[in-house]
């Protein structure tokens, strides 16, 4: 365990407040401290079921959100759902467990059994209920970033 020193620096033209973690590299515990600090609750989506009824989902339960014409399909472990909205306003709804896969899919990270980097440069990836979908080829080197950065989540 890594040393940790704060300090307060008063900036009076600062309105809003900054933080910066400098180490020599982002482990598990600058992650853990990242995560501390910018914890949230898990949100509660209001989301429309088969019958068009609304009912409230928390984003625990949540493997997948799709793009489906102006609104999204959100698959969760109970099944699938749709919401009227953009995906790109789901994703900042989403929290940091979330990472946009394609144009058109946001996973939820925690739901992840498996990536698999094929030769050919494309990415699977599977989930613990044994679902799978494809990462887009152009959001390969943004999930790589992100995931190496994430303790765990590749090999």
């Amino acid at each position: 365990m890594k040393k940790v020193s704060v300090r307060f620096e008063r900036d009076s033209s600062q309105k809003d407040i900054e933080i910066i973690i400098r180490a020599d590299r982002q482990d598990e515990q600058v992650n853990t401290l990242i995560e501390s600090l910018t914890y949230r609750k898990p949100e509660r989506i209001t989301v429309l079921d088969r019958n068009n009824c609304p009912c409230v989902l928390g984003e625990d339960e949540i493997v997948f959100v799709s793009a489906d014409g102006k609104n999204v399909r959100i698959t969760a472990l109970s099944g699938i759902y749709r919401a009227k909205q953009s995906l790109q306003s789901m994703e900042k709804m989403l929290s940091r467990k979330f990472l946009r896969v394609s144009r058109f899919e946001l996973i939820n990270l925690t739901k992840v059994r498996k990536y698999d980097f094929t030769i050919g440069g494309t990415l699977r990836i599977e989930f613990d209920n044994g679902m799978e979908t494809w990462a887009s080829r152009r959001y390969i080197p943004l999930i790589k970033q992100r995931l190496s950065g994430e303790e765990g989540y590749l090999c």
